[in-house]
This record gives structure tokens, C-alpha cells and sequence, in this order.
């Protein structure tokens, strides 16, 4: 049985790496953490960032069957629909999704949104496996940044989400809610736990200082000795300390609004008003009395 076909492809705008993972014998393959391209100041959706995988995917022979979300992204809005659409994929995602439903229906009104996960296909168990073709996969559960996040175990590859960064870059941020950073760091050991020859994909890059190039993978062995968070014999309790301190200096990102209340609908948009229209909500939030006014 041969190892699996892994082609990533870099989302500059959103800072987002995708990968087409295929069995080469079955001809089988997955798509993990497709973008869907989106504008936020024209609210306009494109669909070439996805149409470039799908285009690799059909140049290759290769059978779309899963499309595979690492988490509900905050900085970017999810091809996956798209993806189903045009090949039957089924979407899946960490069962805990659940609970970030939980937390951010209420803030969007998201009264359409399914209950328990049902707008995605499959919801992963920590440790449970299933198939691309002949490829094994291992779900791992890996929360901290949000409640439901999880990295999928390719063989020797994990897909690691947006838990670990490049070495030289570090660590996700654990500030949103539901985020814990205590949780990031037991999952990234967790993680640093494999053999050290395991290659890990990241799930984004932002180009460290001094480094001049996009890079998205790494192994076990290099994160256990380079990585600036969590490398050497860093302590639980310092990592808590520095992610705390460096979260509060973060600002959201661009895409938060947008990308969460679509994401969490398995990357479906809110249903059309009544004049056909589709809308995104932006929650208002009045400082200093200024509710008052209005």
C-alpha cells in the first residue's frame, strides 16, 4: 500500500494552507480546510481558491470523499459546501463542534443552525479512525485554541490545524471563547508526542521574522527542539503565562464575524431574507454609555 499523495496549497490572503490528501491506489483523496475566497468590505464569494484544488484533484484521477475541517475557522469561511457540491463529499469535523455551537449561536440569532453538529456529515471521537481509500486516519482531539479542534494522522503525516505553528513562529492563540490555554498546551504535547520523525502540516503561516519564504511543514523532532513556545523543557505553567499575555495584545482577526456564524454552519450561509438576499450579522457593541445615544 502506498503512502499518501499530499499537495498543499497556500491562501496568501488568509494566511490559510489546504491540502488535497489522496490514496494513489484507490484513487481516494480528501480535501482538508478548503477556503472559500470571500470579500468582506463587498461581501462578495468566489470559489477559485477550492476550484484550484478540485482542478488538481480531477487533473490527477483522483475521487473526492471527504472534506475535512480541522475546527470552525475564525479567519477564513469554508469551501466545504462548494466541495460537496460538485463531487459528494461528506464533511466532517471534531464532534465538539458542538460546543462551539453552543457558544456562538446566541451571539449571531442563529436560529436555522442545526442541532448537534447536523449541518456536517460526520462528527469525529477523539481516537476514532476511518478512510480515505486505502489510507488509514486517526482522529486526534486537540483542543486549546477552540473546544472542537482536531488533527487528522495520515500515516506518518498529521494535518495539525491551527493547534502548532512552524517552529520559528510558535503557537495558536487559545483567547476565543472556548479557547483555554492550559488545553493548547497538554494537546500540543500531545502531539509532540509521536514519533519524531512524523511530519506535521500546519494549517497556516505568517512568515516568522528573518524568514523570507511560507512554510507549512515540519516534523515531531524539529517542533520538540526549535519550536519558541513550546521547545526545550518550556514549562506548562510558563506557556500559559506567555500565551496569556501575548493573546491580550492580539487583535481579532479580519474575517472573525463572517467566518465564525458560516463556519460553524458547516461553511453554509445564514438563509435568504425575504427578498432573496443572504446577510452576514455583525454583533454591535456600545463602549463608554455611547448605547445611550441610539
Amino acid at each position: 500500500m502506498s503512502g499518501p499523495d499530499i499537495q498543499a496549497f497556500f491562501d496568501e490572503p488568509t494566511n490559510t494552507v489546504s491540502y488535497l490528501v489522496a490514496d494513489p491506489d484507490s484513487r481516494k483523496a480528501a480535501i482538508i480546510d478548503p477556503v472559500l475566497d470571500f470579500d468582506a468590505p463587498s461581501g462578495e464569494v468566489d470559489i477559485r481558491s477550492v476550484e484550484a484544488i478540485l482542478h488538481v484533484a480531477r487533473k490527477k484521477g483522483y475521487d473526492v470523499v471527504w472534506s475535512l475541517e480541522t475546527h470552525a475557522h475564525a479567519d477564513h469561511l469554508s469551501g466545504s459546501p462548494y466541495v460537496k457540491a460538485k463531487t459528494g463529499a461528506m464533511i466532517g469535523i471534531g464532534e465538539h463542534i458542538k460546543d462551539v455551537q453552543r457558544i456562538f449561536r446566541p451571539v449571531f440569532d442563529a436560529r436555522d443552525l442545526k442541532p448537534d453538529g447536523g449541518d456536517f456529515d460526520r462528527l469525529f471521537a477523539d481516537g476514532e479512525t476511518f478512510s480515505i481509500g486505502g489510507l488509514n486516519v486517526e482522529v486526534l482531539h486537540t483542543p486549546g485554541h477552540t473546544p472542537a479542534d482536531i488533527a487528522y494522522k495520515v500515516g506518518d503525516a498529521v494535518f495539525a490545524g491551527d493547534t502548532i505553528f512552524m517552529p520559528d513562529y510558535g503557537t495558536a492563540r487559545a483567547d476565543f471563547p472556548g479557547g483555554d490555554a492550559r488545553l493548547l498546551f497538554q494537546s500540543i504535547k500531545k502531539l509532540l508526542a509521536l514519533p519524531p520523525n512524523t511530519r506535521l502540516f500546519m494549517c497556516h503561516d505568517y512568515k516568522a521574522p528573518g524568514r523570507d519564504h511560507f512554510a507549512w511543514e515540519t516534523t515531531v523532532g524539529d517542533q520538540r527542539a526549535h519550536n519558541v513556545h513550546v521547545g526545550g523543557d518550556a514549562s506548562e505553567d510558563d506557556f500559559v503565562k506567555m500565551r496569556t499575555q501575548r493573546d491580550a495584545t492580539l487583535s481579532a482577526p479580519k474575517l472573525l464575524l463572517p467566518s465564525i456564524q458560516v463556519n460553524i454552519r458547516a461553511g453554509r450561509f445564514p438563509p435568504a431574507e425575504a427578498n432573496g438576499v443572504r446577510y452576514l450579522k455583525v454583533p454591535v457593541k456600545f463602549r463608554g454609555g455611547a448605547e445611550t445615544a441610539f
